[in-house]
């Protein structure tokens, strides 16, 4: 696929990975993205998941029979995994990569290379003939070797992870790029809001033509460069994207989630503009991280278990823990049938999150749902969208 007269695409689409980074599901398939610009020097951008390396070998050789450079943006395995296959195929090319990046192939491959690497840092330059490459640190976005490339000539950014989605190219996604765009970012990346927020301030300093990211689709219109790019600003600063609430239940017996129903239908009534709602036993738990990054408002509906938080529960927060949950509003609602502690505990695991705020009012169910615990429900509902 040509995305300008001497950039192509040679990347692979995967559609029988069962769980991307062995925890997403991924229903729509996954795309490792790699690309060939073809100059006086021939560059070769990224690898792809090993599963794929001789796909990609081939894609590769569709398009050029010679290779100057292997360039390696990022050395998480889903891209890096063929650097090894593609030194032996092409014995002459130079592998350029940051010195972090080459530390990790050592680990990887058992050497780094070291009679054919070109390490490359911020501000360093890698000249094809008309075509430029200009590197720019990207730390920790998402791991810490990351670098990410500008190519002067065609105004065109290689981005690595950032960017990306969920889904494979050959693949329509019915929802657009936001929705597997956001889950991909505050499942993966969510964590390191600060550094992407750095990389964006760089971003912010080029007239970007196009994006090509090692994952998802090529982003090549203004419109669509201006939006993922408001979308990157929201995200990183963990600011609310939309009105709403979601509202996250985990239940026993299904006394718990009849309560958490029950809150969802006073929410509508009061117009509550969205009410996203999800039972954490049998719902994508990372659909759910991705709401709760969402909107400004959570509510957290859980049975007691064991004198402390129900399992799946406890899982959920911590997952928003590690991924720098902040600035948002919370409520609860525990059952307890002799000893209702749910909520102390779900409180005491966000004590260290910054800038929340949790409703004074707290819904506490003793068996089943109850006209006092719909009129808790009620002031809650007030509460929360205040």
């Amino acid at each position: 696929m040509k995305i300008e007269d001497d950039i192509l695409y040679v990347g692979v689409d995967d559609h029988d990975v069962d769980l991307f980074e062995g925890q997403f599901v991924v229903p729509l398939g996954m795309a490792y993205n790699s690309y060939v610009i073809k100059d006086s020097k021939v560059a070769v951008l990224d690898t792809v998941d090993a599963r794929f390396g001789d796909a990609w070998l081939a894609n590769v050789a569709a398009v050029t029979e010679n290779v100057d450079y292997l360039v390696v943006h990022h050395m998480e395995p889903d891209h890096a995994a063929n650097v090894a296959k593609f030194a032996a195929r092409y014995p002459n090319a130079k592998i350029v990569s940051s010195l972090p990046a080459f530390a990790m192939m050592q680990g990887f491959f058992g050497t780094d290379f070291a009679d054919r690497r070109v390490v490359v840092k911020e501000g360093d330059k890698l000249a094809l003939g008309k075509h430029t490459l200009a590197f720019v640190a990207a730390p920790l976005v998402h791991w810490p070797e990351v670098m990410v490339s500008y190519e002067l000539a065609t105004k065109t950014l290689f981005s690595a992870d950032g960017f990306g989605k969920f889904g494979a190219n050959d693949v329509v996604d019915p929802e657009g790029w936001d929705c597997e765009a956001r889950r991909y970012y505050f499942g993966i990346v969510g964590k390191f809001g600060p550094q992407v927020q750095a990389l964006l301030k760089k971003a912010a300093t080029l007239e970007i033509a196009r994006i090509c990211p090692l994952h998802g689709p090529v982003l090549a219109t203004s419109e669509e460069i201006a939006h993922v790019v408001k979308q990157y600003q929201t995200w990183s600063a963990y600011e609310v994207e939309s009105p709403g609430v979601c509202l996250a239940s985990a239940s026993v017996y299904g006394h718990t989630k009849e309560v958490a129903l029950k809150l969802v239908e006073i929410l509508r009534a009061k117009g509550c503009p969205k009410v996203a709602v999800a039972d954490l036993a049998r719902d994508d738990m990372y659909e759910t991280i991705e709401d709760a990054f969402r909107y400004g408002k959570l509510v957290l509906a859980t049975t007691t278990y064991n004198t402390a938080v129900f399992p799946k529960m406890e899982e959920f927060i911590r997952h928003l823990l590690r991924r720098n949950y902040q600035q948002r509003k919370v409520g609860f609602i525990e059952n307890g049938a002799w000893a209702p502690l749910a909520a102390k505990g779900m409180k005491d695991l966000l004590a260290s999150a910054k800038g929340l705020s949790f409703c004074d009012t707290v819904v506490t169910v003793k068996g089943s749902m109850t006209d006092a615990t719909v009129a808790g429900l009620e002031q809650l509902a007030d509460e929360i969208l205040q």
